[in-house]
Protein backbone atom coordinates (compact mmCIF):
# COMPACT_ATOMS: atom_id res chain seq x y z
CA UNK A 1 0.00 0.00 0.00
CA UNK A 2 2.88 2.35 0.76
CA UNK A 3 4.34 2.48 -2.78
CA UNK A 4 0.85 2.70 -4.30
CA UNK A 5 -0.09 5.62 -2.06
CA UNK A 6 3.16 7.35 -2.97
CA UNK A 7 2.46 6.79 -6.68
CA UNK A 8 -1.03 8.31 -6.33
CA UNK A 9 0.37 11.33 -4.49
CA UNK A 10 3.05 11.84 -7.18
CA UNK A 11 0.47 11.54 -9.97
CA UNK A 12 -1.76 14.12 -8.27
CA UNK A 13 1.20 16.45 -7.94
CA UNK A 14 2.06 16.02 -11.65
CA UNK A 15 -1.57 16.68 -12.64
CA UNK A 16 -1.59 19.75 -10.42
CA UNK A 17 1.52 21.12 -12.14
CA UNK A 18 0.00 20.43 -15.59
CA UNK A 19 -3.25 22.15 -14.61
CA UNK A 20 -1.37 25.17 -13.30
CA UNK A 21 0.80 25.44 -16.42
CA UNK A 22 -2.25 25.26 -18.68
CA UNK A 23 -4.08 28.07 -16.90
CA UNK A 24 -3.11 31.73 -16.58
CA UNK A 25 -0.21 31.42 -19.02
CA UNK A 26 1.72 34.42 -20.23
CA UNK A 27 0.45 35.64 -23.61
CA UNK A 28 2.65 37.18 -26.31
CA UNK A 29 0.87 38.33 -29.46
CA UNK A 30 3.17 39.39 -32.30
CA UNK A 31 1.53 41.25 -35.18
CA UNK A 32 3.32 42.31 -38.35
CA UNK A 33 1.92 45.04 -40.59
CA UNK A 34 1.19 44.26 -44.27
CA UNK A 35 3.29 41.07 -44.23
CA UNK A 36 2.47 38.64 -47.03
CA UNK A 37 1.85 35.00 -46.19
CA UNK A 38 4.43 34.12 -48.85
CA UNK A 39 7.18 36.14 -47.16
CA UNK A 40 8.00 33.50 -44.52
CA UNK A 41 10.09 30.36 -44.83
CA UNK A 42 7.50 28.32 -42.96
CA UNK A 43 4.94 29.22 -45.64
CA UNK A 44 7.25 28.29 -48.51
CA UNK A 45 9.55 31.28 -49.06
CA UNK A 46 13.03 30.13 -50.17
CA UNK A 47 14.83 33.47 -50.44
CA UNK A 48 14.02 35.45 -47.27
CA UNK A 49 15.67 34.36 -44.02
CA UNK A 50 13.11 34.04 -41.21
CA UNK A 51 14.60 31.35 -38.91
CA UNK A 52 13.03 32.68 -35.70
CA UNK A 53 9.50 32.92 -37.06
CA UNK A 54 10.01 29.53 -38.70
CA UNK A 55 11.00 28.19 -35.28
CA UNK A 56 7.51 29.07 -34.01
CA UNK A 57 6.12 26.84 -36.77
CA UNK A 58 8.51 23.98 -35.97
CA UNK A 59 7.70 24.11 -32.25
CA UNK A 60 4.01 24.91 -32.62
CA UNK A 61 1.03 24.94 -34.96
CA UNK A 62 0.85 26.47 -38.43
CA UNK A 63 -2.59 27.67 -39.48
CA UNK A 64 -2.77 27.53 -43.27
CA UNK A 65 -6.22 29.12 -43.62
CA UNK A 66 -5.92 31.90 -41.05
CA UNK A 67 -8.09 34.86 -42.04
CA UNK A 68 -7.93 38.53 -41.10
CA UNK A 69 -11.40 39.88 -40.32
CA UNK A 70 -10.75 42.82 -42.67
CA UNK A 71 -8.15 43.62 -45.35
CA UNK A 72 -7.19 47.00 -43.82
CA UNK A 73 -5.33 47.91 -40.63
CA UNK A 74 -7.91 49.75 -38.50
CA UNK A 75 -10.89 47.36 -38.89
CA UNK A 76 -8.67 44.26 -38.76
CA UNK A 77 -7.04 45.35 -35.50
CA UNK A 78 -10.40 46.29 -33.98
CA UNK A 79 -11.67 42.79 -34.75
CA UNK A 80 -8.49 41.23 -33.33
CA UNK A 81 -8.81 43.05 -30.00
CA UNK A 82 -12.55 42.53 -29.55
CA UNK A 83 -13.22 39.17 -31.23
CA UNK A 84 -15.99 40.86 -33.24
CA UNK A 85 -16.52 41.88 -36.84
CA UNK A 86 -15.56 45.57 -37.08
CA UNK A 87 -19.02 46.45 -38.41
CA UNK A 88 -20.33 45.66 -34.89
CA UNK A 89 -18.16 48.33 -33.24
CA UNK A 90 -18.56 51.02 -35.90
CA UNK A 91 -14.95 50.46 -37.03
CA UNK A 92 -15.87 49.93 -40.69
CA UNK A 93 -16.20 52.86 -43.09
CA UNK A 94 -18.95 53.68 -45.57
CA UNK A 95 -16.65 56.21 -47.24
CA UNK A 96 -13.61 55.54 -49.40
CA UNK A 97 -11.15 56.00 -46.52
CA UNK A 98 -11.21 52.86 -44.38
CA UNK A 99 -8.55 53.68 -41.76
CA UNK A 100 -7.56 56.52 -39.45
CA UNK A 101 -5.10 58.88 -41.13
CA UNK A 102 -4.52 61.54 -38.47
CA UNK A 103 -3.59 61.42 -34.80
CA UNK A 104 -5.87 64.43 -34.27
CA UNK A 105 -9.12 62.88 -35.45
CA UNK A 106 -11.98 62.01 -33.12
CA UNK A 107 -12.85 58.45 -34.19
CA UNK A 108 -11.57 55.33 -32.51
CA UNK A 109 -12.37 52.06 -30.81
CA UNK A 110 -15.41 52.89 -28.64
CA UNK A 111 -14.99 52.70 -24.88
CA UNK A 112 -18.03 50.39 -24.76
CA UNK A 113 -16.07 47.71 -26.60
CA UNK A 114 -14.48 45.01 -24.45
CA UNK A 115 -10.93 44.09 -25.46
CA UNK A 116 -9.07 40.98 -24.34
CA UNK A 117 -6.60 43.33 -22.62
CA UNK A 118 -9.38 44.72 -20.40
CA UNK A 119 -10.47 41.23 -19.37
CA UNK A 120 -6.93 39.98 -18.73
CA UNK A 121 -6.08 43.09 -16.71
CA UNK A 122 -9.10 42.35 -14.49
CA UNK A 123 -7.64 38.86 -13.89
CA UNK A 124 -4.37 40.31 -12.61
CA UNK A 125 -2.35 40.28 -15.83
CA UNK A 126 0.24 42.97 -16.49
CA UNK A 127 -0.63 44.27 -19.96
CA UNK A 128 1.42 46.15 -22.54
CA UNK A 129 1.08 47.28 -26.13
CA UNK A 130 4.35 48.09 -27.87
CA UNK A 131 4.36 49.39 -31.44
CA UNK A 132 1.43 50.34 -33.66
CA UNK A 133 -2.07 51.06 -32.31
CA UNK A 134 -4.08 52.69 -35.17
CA UNK A 135 -7.40 52.65 -33.28
CA UNK A 136 -7.74 56.34 -32.34
CA UNK A 137 -6.66 58.53 -29.44
CA UNK A 138 -8.88 61.46 -28.40
CA UNK A 139 -12.56 62.36 -28.60
CA UNK A 140 -13.24 65.96 -27.62
CA UNK A 141 -10.00 67.39 -26.23
CA UNK A 142 -6.30 66.81 -26.76
CA UNK A 143 -5.96 65.04 -23.41
CA UNK A 144 -9.11 62.97 -22.89
CA UNK A 145 -7.37 59.89 -24.42
CA UNK A 146 -10.74 58.14 -24.77
CA UNK A 147 -9.49 55.81 -27.52
CA UNK A 148 -5.90 55.47 -26.27
CA UNK A 149 -4.45 52.00 -25.49
CA UNK A 150 -4.38 52.85 -21.77
CA UNK A 151 -8.17 53.31 -21.97
CA UNK A 152 -8.58 49.84 -23.44
CA UNK A 153 -6.95 47.68 -20.79
CA UNK A 154 -3.24 48.20 -21.40
CA UNK A 155 -1.10 49.21 -18.40
CA UNK A 156 1.76 50.31 -20.60
CA UNK A 157 2.06 51.73 -24.10
CA UNK A 158 5.10 52.59 -26.17
CA UNK A 159 4.60 53.25 -29.85
CA UNK A 160 2.59 55.05 -32.52
CA UNK A 161 -1.09 55.89 -32.13
CA UNK A 162 -1.67 56.03 -35.91
CA UNK A 163 0.50 54.15 -38.42
CA UNK A 164 3.79 54.32 -40.25
CA UNK A 165 3.29 56.57 -43.30
CA UNK A 166 5.66 57.21 -46.18
CA UNK A 167 5.17 60.88 -45.30
CA UNK A 168 6.90 60.20 -41.95
CA UNK A 169 10.23 59.45 -43.59
CA UNK A 170 11.91 62.21 -45.64
CA UNK A 171 12.54 61.21 -49.22
CA UNK A 172 9.93 58.42 -49.29
CA UNK A 173 7.17 60.39 -51.02
CA UNK A 174 3.63 60.96 -49.80
CA UNK A 175 0.47 58.91 -49.58
CA UNK A 176 -1.57 62.13 -49.35
CA UNK A 177 -0.16 64.61 -51.83
CA UNK A 178 -1.72 63.24 -55.03
CA UNK A 179 -5.10 62.69 -53.38
CA UNK A 180 -5.08 66.08 -51.68
CA UNK A 181 -4.16 67.83 -54.92
CA UNK A 182 -7.00 66.06 -56.74
CA UNK A 183 -9.45 66.80 -53.93
CA UNK A 184 -8.51 70.49 -53.64
CA UNK A 185 -8.15 71.52 -57.28
CA UNK A 186 -11.88 71.51 -58.03
CA UNK A 187 -13.07 73.37 -54.85
CA UNK A 188 -10.27 75.95 -55.25
CA UNK A 189 -11.27 76.51 -58.88
CA UNK A 190 -14.96 76.84 -57.92
CA UNK A 191 -14.13 79.23 -55.05
CA UNK A 192 -11.85 81.30 -57.28
CA UNK A 193 -14.35 81.54 -60.13
CA UNK A 194 -17.15 82.40 -57.67
CA UNK A 195 -15.16 85.18 -56.00
CA UNK A 196 -14.00 86.64 -59.31
CA UNK A 197 -17.57 86.49 -60.69
CA UNK A 198 -18.95 88.20 -57.59
CA UNK A 199 -16.28 90.89 -57.79
CA UNK A 200 -17.04 91.55 -61.50
CA UNK A 201 -20.80 91.52 -60.90
CA UNK A 202 -20.38 94.00 -58.05
CA UNK A 203 -18.14 96.28 -60.09
CA UNK A 204 -20.54 96.51 -63.04
CA UNK A 205 -23.57 96.88 -60.77
CA UNK A 206 -25.31 93.57 -61.54
CA UNK A 207 -25.17 92.48 -57.88
CA UNK A 208 -25.22 94.55 -54.77
CA UNK A 209 -22.92 92.31 -52.70
CA UNK A 210 -21.87 94.04 -49.47
CA UNK A 211 -18.14 94.60 -49.49
CA UNK A 212 -17.96 93.20 -45.94
CA UNK A 213 -19.60 89.90 -46.97
CA UNK A 214 -17.21 89.63 -49.91
CA UNK A 215 -14.24 90.11 -47.56
CA UNK A 216 -15.57 87.53 -45.11
CA UNK A 217 -15.83 84.90 -47.88
CA UNK A 218 -12.32 85.65 -49.03
CA UNK A 219 -11.02 85.48 -45.44
CA UNK A 220 -12.72 82.11 -44.72
CA UNK A 221 -11.37 80.56 -47.92
CA UNK A 222 -7.88 81.93 -47.28
CA UNK A 223 -7.80 80.70 -43.67
CA UNK A 224 -9.03 77.23 -44.74
CA UNK A 225 -6.32 76.98 -47.38
CA UNK A 226 -3.62 78.22 -45.01
CA UNK A 227 -4.63 75.64 -42.36
CA UNK A 228 -4.61 72.81 -44.93
CA UNK A 229 -1.28 73.87 -46.40
CA UNK A 230 0.20 74.25 -42.91
CA UNK A 231 -0.99 70.78 -41.89
CA UNK A 232 0.32 68.92 -44.91
CA UNK A 233 3.57 70.90 -44.96
CA UNK A 234 4.12 69.97 -41.29
CA UNK A 235 2.51 66.51 -41.52
CA UNK A 236 5.65 64.66 -40.40
CA UNK A 237 5.91 66.73 -37.22
CA UNK A 238 2.20 66.72 -36.43
CA UNK A 239 1.30 63.11 -37.19
CA UNK A 240 4.47 61.03 -36.80
CA UNK A 241 5.40 60.77 -33.16
CA UNK A 242 6.30 58.17 -30.56
CA UNK A 243 4.50 57.97 -27.22
CA UNK A 244 5.20 56.36 -23.89
CA UNK A 245 1.86 56.02 -22.12
CA UNK A 246 0.26 59.49 -22.49
CA UNK A 247 3.49 61.38 -23.14
CA UNK A 248 5.14 62.12 -26.48
CA UNK A 249 8.79 61.07 -26.27
CA UNK A 250 9.84 61.74 -29.86
CA UNK A 251 8.31 64.17 -32.36
CA UNK A 252 8.78 63.69 -35.24
CA UNK A 253 9.49 59.97 -35.19
CA UNK A 254 13.07 58.89 -35.89
CA UNK A 255 13.65 55.57 -37.64
CA UNK A 256 17.16 55.25 -36.21
CA UNK A 257 17.32 51.91 -34.36
CA UNK A 258 13.52 51.98 -34.10
CA UNK A 259 13.02 48.20 -34.23
CA UNK A 260 15.74 47.76 -31.60
CA UNK A 261 13.96 50.27 -29.36
CA UNK A 262 10.61 48.49 -29.73
CA UNK A 263 12.30 45.14 -29.08
CA UNK A 264 14.17 46.46 -26.05
CA UNK A 265 10.89 47.77 -24.57
CA UNK A 266 9.29 44.35 -25.11
CA UNK A 267 12.20 42.51 -23.47
CA UNK A 268 12.21 44.87 -20.52
CA UNK A 269 8.48 44.41 -20.02
CA UNK A 270 8.94 40.62 -19.95
CA UNK A 271 11.85 41.01 -17.53
CA UNK A 272 9.71 43.12 -15.17
CA UNK A 273 6.95 40.51 -15.06
CA UNK A 274 8.66 37.14 -14.64
CA UNK A 275 6.76 36.29 -11.45
CA UNK A 276 3.21 37.12 -12.55
CA UNK A 277 1.18 36.50 -15.70
CA UNK A 278 1.50 39.09 -18.45
CA UNK A 279 -0.01 39.99 -21.81
CA UNK A 280 2.33 41.56 -24.36
CA UNK A 281 1.09 42.75 -27.75
CA UNK A 282 4.14 43.58 -29.86
CA UNK A 283 2.71 45.28 -32.93
CA UNK A 284 5.51 45.81 -35.45
CA UNK A 285 5.81 48.78 -37.78
CA UNK A 286 7.43 46.42 -40.28
CA UNK A 287 6.65 46.02 -43.14
CA UNK A 288 4.30 48.93 -43.73
CA UNK A 289 5.84 51.76 -45.72
CA UNK A 290 7.87 53.81 -45.11
CA UNK A 291 10.24 50.84 -45.12
CA UNK A 292 13.30 51.08 -42.93
CA UNK A 293 16.01 48.83 -41.59
CA UNK A 294 18.85 49.46 -39.18
CA UNK A 295 22.47 49.40 -40.30
CA UNK A 296 23.03 45.76 -39.35
CA UNK A 297 20.29 44.61 -41.74
CA UNK A 298 20.37 47.20 -44.52
CA UNK A 299 21.42 45.69 -47.84
CA UNK A 300 21.70 42.16 -46.41
CA UNK A 301 18.63 40.45 -47.90
CA UNK A 302 17.91 39.30 -51.46
CA UNK A 303 14.81 41.48 -51.72
CA UNK A 304 15.99 45.05 -51.21
CA UNK A 305 14.74 47.19 -48.36
CA UNK A 306 11.55 45.13 -48.01
CA UNK A 307 13.55 41.95 -47.42
CA UNK A 308 15.86 43.79 -45.01
CA UNK A 309 12.82 44.87 -42.98
CA UNK A 310 11.38 41.33 -42.87
CA UNK A 311 14.70 39.90 -41.70
CA UNK A 312 15.07 42.60 -39.04
CA UNK A 313 11.60 41.79 -37.74
CA UNK A 314 12.55 38.11 -37.63
CA UNK A 315 15.59 39.06 -35.53
CA UNK A 316 13.27 40.87 -33.12
CA UNK A 317 11.05 37.79 -32.79
CA UNK A 318 14.18 35.81 -31.94
CA UNK A 319 15.11 38.28 -29.20
CA UNK A 320 11.66 37.87 -27.62
CA UNK A 321 11.92 34.07 -27.73
CA UNK A 322 15.44 34.22 -26.25
CA UNK A 323 14.35 36.37 -23.31
CA UNK A 324 11.58 33.86 -22.56
CA UNK A 325 14.17 31.09 -22.44
CA UNK A 326 16.49 33.20 -20.30
CA UNK A 327 13.75 33.56 -17.66
CA UNK A 328 12.52 29.95 -18.04
CA UNK A 329 9.16 31.18 -19.31
CA UNK A 330 8.90 29.34 -22.64
CA UNK A 331 6.73 26.53 -21.28
CA UNK A 332 4.48 29.04 -19.49
CA UNK A 333 3.90 31.27 -22.49
CA UNK A 334 1.60 31.12 -25.50
CA UNK A 335 3.23 32.93 -28.45
CA UNK A 336 1.18 33.93 -31.50
CA UNK A 337 2.49 35.47 -34.72
CA UNK A 338 0.38 36.95 -37.52
CA UNK A 339 -0.10 39.92 -39.85
CA UNK A 340 -3.01 42.37 -39.77
CA UNK A 341 -3.71 41.69 -43.47
CA UNK A 342 -1.99 40.56 -46.64
CA UNK A 343 0.88 42.28 -48.43
CA UNK A 344 0.33 45.67 -50.07
CA UNK A 345 1.17 44.61 -53.61
CA UNK A 346 0.81 48.13 -55.08
CA UNK A 347 3.65 49.55 -52.97
CA UNK A 348 6.42 50.66 -55.31
CA UNK A 349 8.97 53.31 -54.32
CA UNK A 350 9.57 56.51 -56.30
CA UNK A 351 12.76 54.83 -57.57
CA UNK A 352 10.76 51.83 -58.87
CA UNK A 353 11.76 49.36 -56.13
CA UNK A 354 9.04 46.96 -55.00
CA UNK A 355 8.20 47.88 -51.40
CA UNK A 356 5.24 45.51 -51.04
CA UNK A 357 5.38 41.88 -50.00
CA UNK A 358 4.52 38.51 -51.52
CA UNK A 359 1.20 36.72 -51.03
CA UNK A 360 2.36 33.40 -52.45
CA UNK A 361 -0.11 31.72 -54.78
CA UNK A 362 -2.99 33.89 -53.59
CA UNK A 363 -4.72 36.54 -55.64
CA UNK A 364 -4.82 40.26 -54.77
CA UNK A 365 -3.53 41.86 -51.61
CA UNK A 366 -4.19 44.44 -48.91
CA UNK A 367 -7.58 46.23 -49.20
CA UNK A 368 -9.20 43.30 -51.09
CA UNK A 369 -10.96 40.15 -49.94
CA UNK A 370 -9.24 37.98 -52.50
CA UNK A 371 -7.22 35.44 -50.53
CA UNK A 372 -4.04 37.50 -50.91
CA UNK A 373 -5.64 40.30 -48.88
CA UNK A 374 -6.97 38.27 -45.97
CA UNK A 375 -5.12 34.94 -45.73
CA UNK A 376 -2.34 35.71 -43.25
CA UNK A 377 0.32 33.84 -41.25
CA UNK A 378 -1.05 32.16 -38.14
CA UNK A 379 1.58 30.56 -35.88
CA UNK A 380 1.01 29.50 -32.28
CA UNK A 381 3.56 27.94 -29.91
CA UNK A 382 3.12 26.71 -26.35
CA UNK A 383 5.54 23.86 -25.59
CA UNK A 384 3.96 20.88 -23.90
CA UNK A 385 0.41 22.17 -24.28
CA UNK A 386 -0.29 22.47 -28.00
CA UNK A 387 0.95 20.28 -30.85
CA UNK A 388 4.42 20.86 -32.29
CA UNK A 389 5.02 20.87 -36.02
CA UNK A 390 1.33 20.49 -36.85
CA UNK A 391 -0.50 22.05 -39.80
CA UNK A 392 -4.20 22.93 -39.57
CA UNK A 393 -6.03 23.70 -42.82
CA UNK A 394 -9.35 24.64 -41.24
CA UNK A 395 -10.75 28.21 -41.53
CA UNK A 396 -9.67 30.25 -38.51
CA UNK A 397 -9.78 33.99 -37.85
CA UNK A 398 -7.76 36.66 -36.07
CA UNK A 399 -10.98 37.17 -34.06
CA UNK A 400 -10.36 33.74 -32.49
CA UNK A 401 -7.51 35.10 -30.37
CA UNK A 402 -10.00 36.98 -28.17
CA UNK A 403 -11.93 33.95 -26.80
CA UNK A 404 -8.77 31.82 -26.76
CA UNK A 405 -6.74 34.07 -24.47
CA UNK A 406 -9.76 35.10 -22.37
CA UNK A 407 -10.48 31.46 -21.55
CA UNK A 408 -6.82 30.73 -20.86
CA UNK A 409 -6.79 33.59 -18.35
CA UNK A 410 -9.92 32.06 -16.75
CA UNK A 411 -11.86 35.25 -17.43
CA UNK A 412 -15.51 35.32 -18.46
CA UNK A 413 -16.50 35.95 -22.05
CA UNK A 414 -18.94 38.87 -22.31
CA UNK A 415 -22.56 37.67 -22.33
CA UNK A 416 -24.11 40.97 -23.43
CA UNK A 417 -22.76 40.94 -27.00
CA UNK A 418 -22.01 38.62 -29.89
CA UNK A 419 -18.43 37.33 -29.99
CA UNK A 420 -17.65 36.15 -33.52
CA UNK A 421 -14.37 34.40 -32.69
CA UNK A 422 -14.04 30.84 -31.36
CA UNK A 423 -11.63 29.30 -28.86
CA UNK A 424 -8.72 27.80 -30.82
CA UNK A 425 -7.29 25.58 -28.07
CA UNK A 426 -9.27 22.38 -28.86
CA UNK A 427 -8.10 22.66 -32.48
CA UNK A 428 -4.50 23.42 -31.46
CA UNK A 429 -4.38 20.46 -29.08
CA UNK A 430 -5.84 18.06 -31.64
CA UNK A 431 -8.95 17.41 -29.54
CA UNK A 432 -11.14 18.40 -32.49
CA UNK A 433 -10.41 18.40 -36.20
CA UNK A 434 -13.08 20.81 -37.46
CA UNK A 435 -13.17 24.57 -37.08
CA UNK A 436 -16.26 26.06 -35.46
CA UNK A 437 -16.37 28.62 -38.27
CA UNK A 438 -18.98 27.25 -40.62
CA UNK A 439 -19.31 30.75 -42.12
CA UNK A 440 -16.91 33.70 -42.24
CA UNK A 441 -18.11 37.07 -43.54
CA UNK A 442 -15.62 39.16 -45.48
CA UNK A 443 -16.22 42.91 -45.35
CA UNK A 444 -14.70 45.54 -47.61
CA UNK A 445 -14.99 48.55 -45.29
CA UNK A 446 -18.68 48.46 -44.21
CA UNK A 447 -19.84 46.54 -47.29
CA UNK A 448 -20.36 42.78 -47.15
CA UNK A 449 -18.09 41.65 -49.97
CA UNK A 450 -17.85 37.85 -49.73
CA UNK A 451 -18.79 34.84 -47.60
CA UNK A 452 -16.82 31.68 -46.83
CA UNK A 453 -18.78 28.49 -46.13
CA UNK A 454 -17.17 25.32 -44.78
CA UNK A 455 -20.00 22.76 -44.49
CA UNK A 456 -19.72 20.34 -41.60
CA UNK A 457 -20.09 17.29 -43.84
CA UNK A 458 -17.64 18.37 -46.55
CA UNK A 459 -13.99 19.16 -47.17
CA UNK A 460 -14.98 21.98 -49.55
CA UNK A 461 -14.57 25.60 -48.58
CA UNK A 462 -16.95 27.62 -50.73
CA UNK A 463 -16.35 31.33 -51.22
CA UNK A 464 -19.03 33.58 -52.70
CA UNK A 465 -18.23 37.11 -53.97
CA UNK A 466 -21.04 39.67 -54.30
CA UNK A 467 -18.68 42.20 -55.88
CA UNK A 468 -14.99 42.38 -56.79
CA UNK A 469 -12.59 45.34 -57.14
CA UNK A 470 -11.72 46.61 -60.60
CA UNK A 471 -7.97 46.08 -60.91
CA UNK A 472 -6.05 48.85 -62.65
CA UNK A 473 -4.42 48.16 -65.02
CA UNK A 474 -7.12 45.61 -65.83
CA UNK A 475 -4.75 42.67 -66.34
CA UNK A 476 -2.76 43.33 -63.13
CA UNK A 477 -3.09 41.90 -59.62
CA UNK A 478 -4.03 45.13 -57.85
CA UNK A 479 -5.27 48.71 -58.08
CA UNK A 480 -1.99 50.39 -59.01
CA UNK A 481 -3.61 53.55 -60.37
CA UNK A 482 -5.24 54.37 -57.01
CA UNK A 483 -2.60 52.69 -54.76
CA UNK A 484 -5.31 50.64 -52.99
CA UNK A 485 -8.60 49.11 -54.14
CA UNK A 486 -11.84 50.77 -53.02
CA UNK A 487 -15.13 49.20 -52.04
CA UNK A 488 -18.01 50.89 -53.83
CA UNK A 489 -19.25 52.87 -56.81
CA UNK A 490 -17.25 52.76 -60.01
CA UNK A 491 -14.32 51.03 -58.28
CA UNK A 492 -16.10 47.65 -58.16
CA UNK A 493 -18.05 45.20 -60.33
CA UNK A 494 -21.25 43.74 -58.87
CA UNK A 495 -21.98 40.07 -59.65
CA UNK A 496 -25.46 38.61 -60.15
CA UNK A 497 -25.35 35.72 -59.63
CA UNK A 498 -22.39 36.02 -57.29
CA UNK A 499 -19.01 34.52 -58.16
CA UNK A 500 -18.45 31.10 -56.59
CA UNK A 501 -15.13 29.38 -55.87
CA UNK A 502 -14.18 26.17 -54.09
CA UNK A 503 -11.01 27.13 -52.23
CA UNK A 504 -10.24 23.48 -51.44
CA UNK A 505 -9.70 22.88 -55.17
CA UNK A 506 -8.94 26.40 -56.41
CA UNK A 507 -7.15 28.38 -53.66
CA UNK A 508 -5.83 30.78 -56.31
CA UNK A 509 -9.43 31.81 -57.16
CA UNK A 510 -8.72 31.44 -60.86
CA UNK A 511 -11.89 29.85 -62.21
CA UNK A 512 -15.36 30.87 -60.96
CA UNK A 513 -17.77 27.95 -60.86
CA UNK A 514 -21.01 27.98 -62.84
CA UNK A 515 -24.24 25.95 -62.76
CA UNK A 516 -22.69 23.87 -65.55
CA UNK A 517 -19.45 23.12 -63.67
CA UNK A 518 -20.95 22.81 -60.17
CA UNK A 519 -24.22 20.88 -59.79
CA UNK A 520 -24.89 22.39 -56.33
CA UNK A 521 -24.35 25.97 -57.54
CA UNK A 522 -27.81 27.31 -56.65
CA UNK A 523 -28.06 25.26 -53.46
CA UNK A 524 -24.75 26.76 -52.23
CA UNK A 525 -25.94 30.28 -53.03
CA UNK A 526 -29.23 29.63 -51.22
CA UNK A 527 -27.44 28.48 -48.04
CA UNK A 528 -25.03 31.44 -48.19
CA UNK A 529 -27.86 33.96 -48.68
CA UNK A 530 -29.65 32.48 -45.66
CA UNK A 531 -26.46 32.82 -43.60
CA UNK A 532 -26.15 36.45 -44.73
CA UNK A 533 -29.74 37.14 -43.66
CA UNK A 534 -29.08 35.64 -40.21
CA UNK A 535 -25.83 37.57 -39.86
CA UNK A 536 -27.41 40.85 -40.97
CA UNK A 537 -30.22 40.45 -38.43
CA UNK A 538 -27.59 40.11 -35.69
CA UNK A 539 -26.14 43.56 -36.43
CA UNK A 540 -27.14 46.58 -34.37
CA UNK A 541 -26.83 50.23 -35.38
CA UNK A 542 -23.78 51.87 -33.78
CA UNK A 543 -22.04 55.24 -34.30
CA UNK A 544 -19.77 55.22 -37.35
CA UNK A 545 -16.25 55.81 -36.03
CA UNK A 546 -14.91 56.26 -39.55
CA UNK A 547 -17.39 58.91 -40.70
CA UNK A 548 -15.88 61.98 -42.38
CA UNK A 549 -16.49 63.96 -39.19
CA UNK A 550 -14.50 61.41 -37.19
CA UNK A 551 -11.77 61.06 -39.83
CA UNK A 552 -10.93 64.72 -40.42
CA UNK A 553 -7.98 66.45 -38.76
CA UNK A 554 -9.16 68.62 -35.86
CA UNK A 555 -6.56 71.16 -34.75
CA UNK A 556 -7.91 71.24 -31.17
CA UNK A 557 -7.14 67.52 -30.82
CA UNK A 558 -3.56 67.91 -32.04
CA UNK A 559 -0.84 66.80 -29.62
CA UNK A 560 2.38 68.79 -29.69
CA UNK A 561 5.29 68.22 -27.29
CA UNK A 562 6.50 71.81 -27.78
CA UNK A 563 4.88 74.94 -29.16
CA UNK A 564 3.77 75.07 -32.80
CA UNK A 565 6.39 77.82 -33.30
CA UNK A 566 9.03 75.22 -32.36
CA UNK A 567 7.56 72.87 -35.01
CA UNK A 568 6.33 70.39 -32.36
CA UNK A 569 9.85 69.08 -31.88
CA UNK A 570 11.22 67.01 -28.99
CA UNK A 571 13.38 63.95 -28.53
CA UNK A 572 13.51 62.19 -25.18
CA UNK A 573 13.99 58.76 -26.70
CA UNK A 574 17.11 58.71 -28.84
CA UNK A 575 19.38 58.05 -25.88
CA UNK A 576 20.16 54.57 -24.64
CA UNK A 577 22.33 51.96 -26.29
CA UNK A 578 20.79 49.87 -29.05
CA UNK A 579 20.63 46.10 -28.67
CA UNK A 580 23.44 44.10 -30.16
CA UNK A 581 22.21 42.67 -33.43
CA UNK A 582 23.39 39.90 -35.69
CA UNK A 583 21.96 39.92 -39.20
CA UNK A 584 22.60 36.22 -39.53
Amino acid sequence: MGPLLLLIICQCAINSVKTHSASNPNIILLMADDLGIGDLGCYGNKTLRTPNIDRLAEEGVTLTQHIAAAPLCTPSRAAFLTGRYPIRSGMAAFSRVGVFLFSASSGGLPSEEITFSKLLKQKGYATALIGKWHLGMNCESSNDFCHHPLSHGFDYFYGLTVTNFRDCKPGQGSVFLKGVQKALIFPIQVAGITLVSLAIARCIGLLNVPFQAFCYCLLIITISLVVLIFFFYHFRHLNCFLMRNHQIVQQPLSYENLTQRLTKEAMQFIGRNTDAPFLLVLSYLHVHTALYASENFRGKSKHGLYGDAVEEMDWSVGQVLDVLEKHNLSDKTLVYFTSDQGAHVEEISSAGEVHGGYNGIYKGGKSTNWEGGIRVPGLLRWPGVIQAGAYIDEPTSNMDIFPTVVKLAEAQLPSDRIIDGHDLLPLLQGKVTRSKHEFLFHYCNAYLNAVRWHPGNSESVWKVFFFTPNFSPEDSNGCYDSHVCFCHGGFITQHDPPLLFDLSRDPEEKVPLTPETESRFYEILRVVHQAVDNHTRSLQAVPNQLSWDNLLWKPWLQLCCSSLFQSCYCDYDSGGSPLEVHSG
